[in-house]
């Protein structure tokens, strides 16, 4: 994967940027976030320092230690960066920006492009919905023979939607329950018929979603996926002019749910895969540039076990798979071969509560074991280690997959035995 041209020019002319950690702000448009949401959502906002693969100035709502900057900076071979960060803990960057001129003034006088999470509108909205996004596919499959659009129900009421969960369920159907809008799994569940009779019934189980989300669900039928290929997806840049261009497939690693992480590589997805998900995924591009969309999407799919694509949603915004791209490109450009494949990990558990800096420290150590196996670890979520479930993301890369594997094997363990010491103690009531 070389360096510029392509999806780059059209995602940034080629240039440095300005790189917003704005996750919360595109997020609230929306519906009002979860407990919880608006935090996680900055720590996700970390990622701002990958949008582009060689950033001028970043902005992050949470403090970041100088130490992580200088880390990447440094194994990524970045020009000087401007980092403010901790501008915006209990709010949205937008709002923290507004009562800041000097910064806001600081990034127009700079000239640079300025690229956050995702964009605001109606385009985005409407294909965010996962109603909308369906639509578009049932529109574009007749042309794709290997894409296998699922089923999807929207009915009127939720009774008329319970009911069909119920004749569902009672047939031995396990279905997929979604809300309309929802980022990175929320919001989506997937209903086995034994899981909807231990909810109490299908009005149960729905009612217990609506409460979650705050909005009606669809209901969609489930594709069996199976095997570690089983979820991939598709990135893509629409340029200024229109133009769509292919970024790349990459695997995504999903627990239940809930995305956790992705791996890019030359063939880290099969061209029998590979070659049919950027068909389809460029076919969409060109319909949401049509519909006046510009700049980043992406594409989920779920392959079945006779090898056809489910497309799921559509994001108009940047993911976590797009991260691992934009370093793919970057290591590439510096260390050749050594980096063919790029791993992410966004939320990696840790045994004990960590202050940043002792966070990084430990991530440094186990840095420099992952060296000893030939892989190259980045922190790329340094925020969260302090956090009552503490957690860190990081990024690694190696010329094979064989060599993530052990190094994410050793990296899972070295986070686990932060919690030994205290093995033994017991808390006093």
């Amino acid at each position: 994967m070389a360096a510029g041209g392509g999806w780059q020019d059209g995602w940034t002319g080629g240039r440095r940027a300005v790189q917003l950690g704005d996750v919360a702000d595109f997020n609230a448009q929306f519906g009002p976030p979860a407990p919880g949401a608006l935090r996680q959502a900055h720590h996700y906002s970390c990622l701002a320092a990958f949008y582009t693969p060689d950033p001028a100035v970043l902005v992050l709502p949470l403090q970041v230690e100088p130490e992580w900057t200088d880390w990447l900076a440094g194994e990524l071979g970045w020009g000087q960066v401007e980092v403010h960060s901790g501008i915006a803990p209990e709010t949205g960057l937008a709002e923290a920006l507004a009562d800041r001129p000097g910064l806001r003034a600081r990034i127009a006088d700079s000239g640079l492009p300025v690229r956050g999470w995702g964009g605001t509108g109606p385009v985005v909205r409407r294909f965010e919905s996962k109603a909308e996004s369906h639509l578009l596919f049932r529109r574009l499959a007749a042309d794709h023979p290997v894409i296998r659009v699922p089923e999807q129900w929207r009915p009127a009421s939720r009774w008329r939607l319970a009911r069909l969960l119920r004749a569902r369920a009672a047939a031995g159907l396990t279905s997929v329950v979604k809300a309309p809008y929802g980022v990175g799994g929320h919001g989506t569940v997937v209903l086995t018929p034994r899981q909807v009779r231990a909810a109490g019934g299908a009005s149960a189980a729905l009612r217990r979603l609506r409460a979650e989300t705050g909005r009606a669900p669809l209901l969609e039928e489930f594709v069996a996926g199976h095997g570690p290929l089983r979820d991939l997806s598709f990135d893509g840049v629409i340029g200024p002019d229109g133009a769509v261009h292919p970024v790349g497939t990459a695997v995504m690693h999903i627990e239940g749910t809930g995305y956790q992480g992705a791996t890019v590589g030359p063939d880290a997805v099969p061209a029998s895969l590979a070659g049919p998900a950027a068909a389809f995924g460029l076919a969409v591009g060109r319909a949401l540039a049509e519909a006046g969309h510009r700049g980043w999407y992406d594409l989920d799919f779920v392959v079945d076990p006779l090898g056809r694509l489910a497309p799921t949603e559509t994001n108009l915004r940047l993911t976590g798979p797009s991260v691992a791209f934009v370093l793919a490109d970057r290591l590439a450009g510096r260390l050749g071969e050594r980096a063919r494949y790029v791993r992410t990990l966004d939320r990696l558990p840790l045994g004990a509560r960590l202050p940043q800096a002792a966070l990084l420290a430990h991530l440094a150590r186990v840095a420099e074991r992952c060296a000893a196996l030939g892989v190259g670890l980045l922190p790329t979520i340094p925020t969260a280690g302090f956090d009552p479930l503490p957690f860190a993301g990081v990024a690694l890369w190696a010329d094979g997959t064989e060599r993530l594997d052990a190094a994410e094997y050793l990296l899972r363990a070295a986070n686990q035995a932060l919690g030994e010491p205290f093995a033994g103690v017991v808390r006093e009531r």
